[in-house]
């Protein structure tokens, strides 16, 4: 239902921990998962304003977009910065499978909880087997 998007993420963490680049921000961290008939992604995106955060679907494409922008302290001088700050994106495929037009999305404690139903058709569901007439007998198919 879901496929990762990003086949670099391992080596711009290796380049982020050699080179200390923090100011590019990282990924969303997210967890995904399946919970009844509901597909259920949670990114988290501490210290993020609700506001700066943009949800879109294009064509099963579900982008999330966030900001994060560093504070301004005056005359503050920064010793450590390791907080990544700036503009945060990801970007997942959906399967045909998950009913885009009826996706909730709701921010809390920092985290991004979208929750996306399994679409109707795709829920399993039990068929019906109709009974047909009883068959012929072999005796009679023979002696015609």
């Amino acid at each position: 239902m879901l496929m990762r998007t990003d086949p670099f993420r391992d080596l711009d963490r290796l380049a982020d921990a050699v080179f200390g680049t923090t100011e590019r921000p990282a990924v969303m961290p997210m967890d995904a998962y399946r919970l009844d008939d509901t597909f259920v992604i949670e990114l988290e995106l501490p210290g993020i304003d609700p506001e700066s955060i943009d949800l879109t679907v294009e064509r099963n494409v579900l982008t999330v977009h966030a900001d994060r922008r560093r504070p301004e302290i005056d005359g503050a001088e920064r010793i450590v910065g390791e907080r990544a700050f700036g503009t945060f994106s990801r970007q997942m495929f959906l399967g045909d499978t998950l009913d885009v037009d009826a996706l909730d999305a709701e921010y809390t404690d920092g985290v991004l909880t979208v929750r996306i139903p399994v679409a109707e058709q795709a829920k399993p569901r039990r068929i019906q087997i109709g009974r047909g007439s009883a068959p012929r007998q072999l005796d009679e198919k023979l002696s015609a």
